[in-house]
């Protein structure tokens, strides 16, 4: 999706905000790498065709353990650390099913019931009926809505309302009828997000901050305000990367996104160890109940060992079992944050947007970090 040019900020300042996080000794980080030596492999391997840096933030039940390579700001020796704030861009699309399922919970809403019960005529024309789109099919991009465009609708001051967003996105048509197959759709989750505020009766970032991220103490964690460009102090810069000749180049564009025009399918900031938080809380039972987390795992295979559920990825370890997580990408960031019910964790980034490509490689450090 495209992006609003927001203000740049200035180079120091983002070595100052990016200095003022106590890092790990160089000796622990080295015992760290020492102790993880395949996963730092996989990691360095991983951030030569990432950004300018990548980071992995791992662990079970008795503790965690984090690596970095590369830097967090280009020119510099700046380690990634769990503490940063990055966008995790559609590891937020969790966040809005885990909402959508405690309405299920709550008796407020069926996932099987077509999504024109409760928005009525939102869904519908250019080949679209709402009468025949379920809730359960948005969650899982099995609706056969088409994945939206570049928004164009903006609100003068260049943010953009969710409704707009959805009709714009509709405006496509559709990918294929209703449950025939799975096409993954920012405005399948942006119509998600219309039904938790219909439902609720409050803006959707209200609805995820109040559910979610206090009731789970999340304080690192937040849902940007329409035309709030910028991150907290301790954040990891955004790039993108441009090649001209043999010449290669890296440009900041952290403050380029408008989180407006992703909203409840991909505006969230938070930091390594907070998605982490979440994720654990999700598969512990303390988010939704366990029949409706048990609906989230159910999954349509994907390839490569991936699968989808309800706003929730599964992925088959080379060592056994699965871990449940999210992959994000938006202008700056790509992330992959998962979780095991044995306890383990893995959550790794980079400092600029990955493509299905990366995706994988994340897969294949994520299995490192897990199966050490």
């Amino acid at each position: 999706m495209t992006t609003k040019l927001g203000r740049r900020i200035p180079a120091t300042a983002l070595g100052m905000a990016v200095a003022a996080v106590l890092a790990l000794p160089a000796s622990a980080q080295a015992q760290q790498a020492a102790d993880h030596p395949a996963t730092q492999a996989a990691l360095n391997s991983y951030q030569a065709q990432a950004g300018p840096g990548a980071g992995i933030y791992a662990g079970d039940s008795t503790g965690s353990w984090n690596l970095s390579s590369g830097t967090a700001v280009i020119n510099t020796n700046k380690p990634l650390q769990p503490i940063f704030h990055f966008r995790i861009g559609s590891q937020t699309k969790t966040f809005t099913a885990a909402v959508v399922l405690q309405l299920v919970d709550e008796g407020k809403v069926s996932l099987d019931t077509p999504i024109e019960r409760y928005l009525p005529g939102v869904v519908n024309g250019n080949g679209y009926d709402g009468n025949a789109i379920t809730v359960r099919q948005l969650l899982q991009h099995t609706s056969g809505v088409a994945e939206s465009r570049q928004p164009t609708a903006q609100n003068p001051d260049g943010t953009f309302a969710l409704s707009s967003l959805v009709r714009e996105g509709l405006s496509h048509p559709p990918a294929s009828a209703p449950g025939a197959a799975f096409h993954y759709s920012n405005t399948n989750f942006q119509i998600a997000g219309m039904l938790i505020e219909k439902i609720t009766g409050m803006p959707v970032a209200r609805a995820i901050t109040g559910r979610i991220i206090e009731p789970l103490g999340l304080t690192q964690t937040t849902f940007p305000s329409a035309g709030d460009h910028t991150l907290p102090v301790r954040f990891v810069p955004g790039y993108h990367g441009t090649r001209i000749g043999p010449f290669f180049f890296w440009t900041d564009n952290t403050s380029e996104v408008e989180p407006s025009a992703y909203s409840s399918a991909g505006a969230l900031i938070s930091t390594q160890q907070d998605v982490t938080t979440f994720y654990q809380a999700l598969l512990g039972g303390k988010v939704v109940s366990g029949a409706s987390l048990a609906e989230m795992q159910k999954t349509i295979p994907l390839g490569q060992g991936i699968g989808y559920g309800l706003g929730l990825q599964s992925f088959a370890l080379r060592c056994g079992g699965t871990a449940w997580g999210h992959a994000g990408s938006v202008p700056g960031y790509g992330s992959l944050t998962t979780a095991t019910a044995d306890g383990r964790h893995a959550a790794l980034m980079t400092n600029t947007m990955t493509d299905s490509a990366g995706g994988l490689r994340q897969v294949d450090v994520i299995n490192s970090a897990l199966c050490d």
